[in-house]
């Protein structure tokens, strides 16, 4: 079937911030959704909230609204562009569960807007968790016993007939949101009341356990003329009851015979069907009994999933664009296979590799957490590996997640806890499959490790092959290095960190050994056919074989290697990304062949047609200089990608490699705390009382120089691992104990602590000679809150142009003083009219993206051809490079997106260790309308009317009756504790008292607990008080109700409350704006 022709313009929802269960992937499918409809001529609108993303780009869709994916602002956007369809299947969750809003409120049908890729009957029914079985039964498939509840009471009911336990499975929501398993009935109310509050239509499947089954996953597709094809078979390494989105995953599948492969892809297909999918990819996942080989359908998604994401980079197949294709009219047959050029996109995808996805997790950021891996995904991104083994990818994928692993094991670095040993064993947690590596090390039989995690015994067996590699190289030592064993090992994934480890030798010895016996990698190409046809794109792995089939190019252009930034963490997620996809964009079109090495799989920087070639390769030393002794590169560019090739830089630079842009001593100046101050005070630029201490003797020294409260931080971390505000020395003696753990070979700071200062970020580029600065933000929340968690905009809200210009100033005598060549980011406090610097960082940082919205200018992309030979007068002079500091005429507004709802039993209180997953923007004429978006695009409801608790530490005593007087006028009734109600009718404000946890019932959590509280104000002072408020601001989270802990934020939010109350919110689509 020909496209159709009676679509012109396409809807595109995105899937607002990155969140855990719903990240980058949708920037990656989204992306190539807008891509591919453009090329065939239709135009695009998108609506997404996320700036950190290539898809709100304003280059990437016709039409870019960053606006909250909410039913009223989508509406606007409809009203205003007029669509002929709605494309909701790229945007996760969010996507569906708005399509679905809009179908409900008479949206779509009153504006003739037609869903297309899967009406809305099928979203329901793929969805909805009755409606699903249901469809299950009628095409004789079996689902899990269970039951719909809608009140707790028949959460028990249901519970009661299966037995416990019991798995909880909330409809509309992701990542398992609101889910998890329950074994008893203690821990199915709890977990129930969360998932009848988070489910869109208020209600749960209570599903009988199959813990311990095979989980397995079918990444499908199909098109309107009824053709299906199976793209991807993905095997769970955990059995069932862990997320798939927290399980380790291979892929193809390992441990199914090709009988049993083959009915699961019947299933699937037939699955599909009855569902309604008309067209486009889904994932489907079953449960299959290790014993028997019953087969149990879990779930299916209706839409581009996270899975995709992962099956698409496995196999090369390109899912969300021939999804986009299909939806449009186009079947299987008529569409191209890109990386051939002459199959059709109908022919499967084979595979003649391995590949392993590991997730990765962030428990160090949420003390007091559970690290015990559930039904629930708690995971904040993943890495993947290629590899010409099972082995062979594992231990790449252990090294890819940067997290002093430098394979599975035997390399110096890893440390076991003798005491819980067993259940570390049993139990699933991250590091579980380390610790099964070293039960076998310590002569644990397979046997007794299947017994106790129903993992299959084939995994077992094949860690088993490489714990006997590990023993063969240490007994052998160095003399039994022979081109052989090397060989051996490296087919294995040894890296040349553990060959060193095992037999006793330095990591450059083993690799000058390889050199010398010719034990290089060899460059293989994913091409979605096993090697059948030739392949037209260039996405690469490196891998050890036995004979020299290397798949090589030479260069026909100056080759640069852009090192991006691994796994998606807090601290270090998307933005990185974009800045290294910007970067493939500019220099590409510059003349240059651009060369990526990343290995993490949700990313638009792992798409094949990012740059003119791809390695999927870990991010660690041996692994680079694999990539540039195979592509002998011009230069590598080690500032785009956050902490990651930063940490590189150095050796690299030793190894003789051409660093692109800042140099690796430039990068060292502004790192290192003690040179960095020499040369401020060289410059006479303030800064905070501070110094650098390697002992806790040498803290308290400092403690008493500089006066608590102390901001304690190690250097040469992102996201502000393992900072802390001490106020005290028991305290200073905890958090000096962390930070020398976190970054053990490099001194740990100590500054003065600025309460009540206002902190700014400065986002600049440099070329040696001169000095843009792109923006400069100014932060809602004070001083003490990471940079990262904390809301900002642009332009600055309440600072006077003086003190603006000032920060200009600083930060071009600096960015020459240091002799950046590229992007820089400085982070400064404002305390009565001084200008201090906090820190500097010379790479790109996570509010780039945010900035070139903010301003419409692309630093990222002019970042990278500074560090190519450009300076900033060429762009200037070319017209490309706009006046620094223009007036735009509007404000922006980033708020970041917290995660507390996926770690129960973590403090929910802001400080300077970053801890959110991702970010939204909001646009408008005035700062509170832009911050209220941003409130709405976080799902984060603005209470228009109630009763608002207060409770306020004594520093805030005097800055709340005005805020409180705000909200009395707006019709607010207050309740606090009694020293904020004494400070509170002080103002004459009326207020009711309530009582503390320690006095007795009822307290205030009994009150939230009743429903009877709008919003709440918790503002707490030194680590101590905010101990005290933990349960209530757990109980907060768990209520979904809002809690601000920084007095500063509830000013914006009352103002954003009022703003709303007096304005009809409009939409802007980012061509439009100046």
């Amino acid at each position: 079937m020909p496209k159709r022709s009676d679509i012109h313009k396409v809807l595109i929802i995105g899937s607002g911030p990155i969140v855990i269960g719903q990240a980058c992937e949708f920037d990656y499918s989204g992306t190539q959704a807008c891509k591919a409809l453009r090329r065939e001529g239709f135009e695009v609108v998108l609506v997404n909230s996320n700036p950190a993303t290539i898809m709100t780009d304003p280059d990437t869709a016709d039409r870019t609204y960053v606006e909250p994916i909410t039913v009223e602002a989508v509406t606007k956007v409809i009203e205003r562009e007029r669509p002929d369809a709605l494309l909701p299947n790229m945007g996760g969750q969010t996507a569906l569960n708005c399509a679905v809003a809009l179908g409900k409120a008479g949206v779509l049908e009153r504006l003739g807007v037609e869903v297309i890729g899967c009406d809305i009957d099928s979203i329901e029914v793929g969805e909805d968790r009755e409606l699903f079985a249901a469809a299950m039964r009628d095409i004789g498939l079996e689902v899990a016993r269970s039951g719909i509840a809608r009140t707790l009471d028949e959460c028990e009911r249901v519970a009661d007939e299966l037995g416990y336990p019991v798995v909880i499975r909330p409809a509309f929501t992701l990542g398992g949101a609101g889910g998890g398993m329950a074994h008893d009935r203690a821990e199915l109310l709890r977990i129930a009341r969360e998932g009848l509050s988070l489910s869109a239509n208020g209600e749960v499947l209570v599903e009988q356990s199959v813990e311990g089954w095979k989980e397995i996953e079918m990444e499908v597709m199909r098109d309107e003329a009824g053709n299906g094809i199976v793209i991807c078979s993905i095997e769970n390494f955990d059995p069932m009851g862990v997320h798939t989105g927290d399980s380790i995953t291979v892929a193809p599948c390992q441990t199914l015979t090709d009988g049993e492969l083959q009915r699961l892809r019947d299933y699937s297909l037939a699955i599909l069907e009855r569902v309604g999918v008309a067209c486009g990819g889904s994932n489907v996942q079953f449960a299959v009994n290790p014993t028997d080989g019953r087969v149990l359908v879990i779930e299916m998604n209706p839409r581009v999933s996270r899975s995709s994401a992962l099956a698409s980079k496995a196999t090369g197949f390109p899912i969300a664009k021939m999804a986009a294709l299909l939806s449009v009219g186009y079947t299987l047959d008529e569409i191209a296979n890109d990386i051939t050029g002459t199959t059709p996109a109908c022919f499967e995808p084979s595979i003649d590799y391995c590949v392993v996805k590991i997730p990765r997790f962030a428990f160090e950021k949420f003390k007091g957490t559970s690290e015990t891996l559930t039904t629930r995904m708690k995971a904040v991104g993943e890495v993947m590996s290629i590899g010409s083994t099972f082995e062979e990818a594992l231990q790449k994928a252990c090294r890819s997640l940067e997290q002093d692993h430098m394979g599975l094991g035997a390399d110096g670095l890893c440390e076991y806890d003798d005491s819980s040993f067993a259940d570390l064993v049993a139990r699933p947690t991250p590091e579980r499959i380390f610790y099964i590596a070293e039960a076998l090390r310590r002569g644990w039989a397979s046997e007794r490790i299947c017994a106790l995690t129903s993992i299959d015994p084939w995994f077992i067996s094949r860690i088993e092959d490489i714990v006997a590699a590990e023993r063969s190289l240490r007994a052998g030592g160095v003399q039994g290095l022979t081109a052989q064993r090397l060989l051996a090992a490296k087919e294995l994934g040894f890296s040349d960190v553990q060959i060193a480890q095992l037999t006793g030798q330095r990591e450059d010895t083993v690799r000058a050994l390889r050199k010398v016996f010719g034990v290089r990698p060899l460059v293989k190409t994913v091409d979605t056919c096993a090697g059948e046809f030739a392949s037209r794109t260039n996405y690469h792995y490196l891998t050890y074989e036995r004979g020299d089939a290397s798949e090589f190019e030479e260069a026909a252009r100056p080759r640069v290697v852009i090192l991006s930034a691994g796994p998606n963490r807090i601290g270090q997620g998307i933005e990185f990304d974009y800045c290294c996809v910007h970067a493939a964009m500019a220099l590409s079109a510059k003349g240059f062949e651009t060369v990526m090495v990343n290995c993490n799989p949700e990313t638009v920087s792992t798409d094949y047609d990012t740059s003119d070639r791809l390695y999927f390769e870990p991010l660690t030393f041996e692994d680079v200089m694999n990539v540039i002794d195979s592509e002998k590169p011009v230069g590598v560019i080690v500032t785009l990608g956050g902490q990651t090739p930063i940490n590189l830089a150095g050796r690299l630079r030793e190894a003789g490699v051409p660093i692109m842009g800042t140099q690796p001593d430039a990068i060292d100046l502004a790192e290192d705390r003690d040179r960095f101050s020499v040369l401020l005070d060289r410059l006479s630029i303030a800064y905070p009382p501070s110094s650098t201490a390697e002992t806790l003797d040498e803290a308290r020294e400092v403690a008493r120089a500089v006066g608590y409260p102390l901001l304690v931080r190690p250097s040469y971390v992102l996201g502000g691992r393992g900072m802390a505000i001490v106020y005290g020395e028991e305290e200073l003696a905890t958090y000096m104990a962390e930070a020398t753990q976190v970054s053990p070979d490099h001194p740990v700071y100590l500054d003065a602590f600025l309460e009540d200062a206002i902190e700014l970020d400065v986002d600049a580029l440099a070329d040696g000679t001169e000095c843009y600065v792109g923006s400069v933000l100014e932060h809602i929340e004070e001083c003490g809150i990471h940079s990262g968690d904390s809301a900002c905009c642009y332009p600055p809200f309440s600072l006077s142009d003086a003190i603006v210009g000032r920060v200009r100033e600083i930060t071009r005598r600096l960015a020459l003083a240091v002799g950046v060549r590229g992007p820089l980011n400085i982070q400064y406090a404002v305390k009565d009219e001084q200008v201090l610097v906090i820190e500097m960082n010379p790479r790109a940082s996570r509010t780039v993206p945010f900035s070139s919205k903010a301003t419409g200018v692309p630093l990222a992309s002019f970042a990278s051809r500074i560090m190519a030979g450009e300076t900033i007068a060429s762009l200037r002079d070319s017209g490309e490079l706009t006046e620094e500091g223009r007036d735009v005429g509007r404000f922006a507004v980033k708020e970041a997106v917290m995660p507390w709802s996926r770690f129960p039993g973590a403090d929910s209180v802001l400080g300077p260790e970053m801890k959110s997953t991702g970010e939204v923007m909001g646009i408008d004429a005035t700062f509170p309308v832009a911050y209220a978006k941003t409130r709405q695009a976080i799902d984060y409801k603005l209470p228009r009317a109630g009763r608002v608790f207060v409770s306020v530490c004594d520093r805030d005593k005097r800055a709340i009756a005005p805020v409180a007087m705000a909200l009395v006028g707006l019709g607010y009734q207050l309740v606090a504790t009694a020293g904020t109600a004494k400070t509170l009718r002080a103002a004459g404000l009326a207020c009711e008292v309530t009582k503390r946890l320690s006095e007795g019932h009822p307290n205030i959590v009994d009150e939230i607990e009743g429903g009877d509280i709008a919003f709440i104000i918790n503002t707490p002072q030194g680590n101590g008080a905010r101990g005290d408020g933990s349960i209530l601001r757990s109980e907060a989270v768990n209520r979904g109700i809002t809690c601000v802990t920084a007095l500063s934020a509830t000013t914006a939010l009352v103002q954003a409350i009022a703003a709303v109350r007096d304005t009809t919110l409009d939409v802007y689509a980012l061509q439009d704006l100046p």
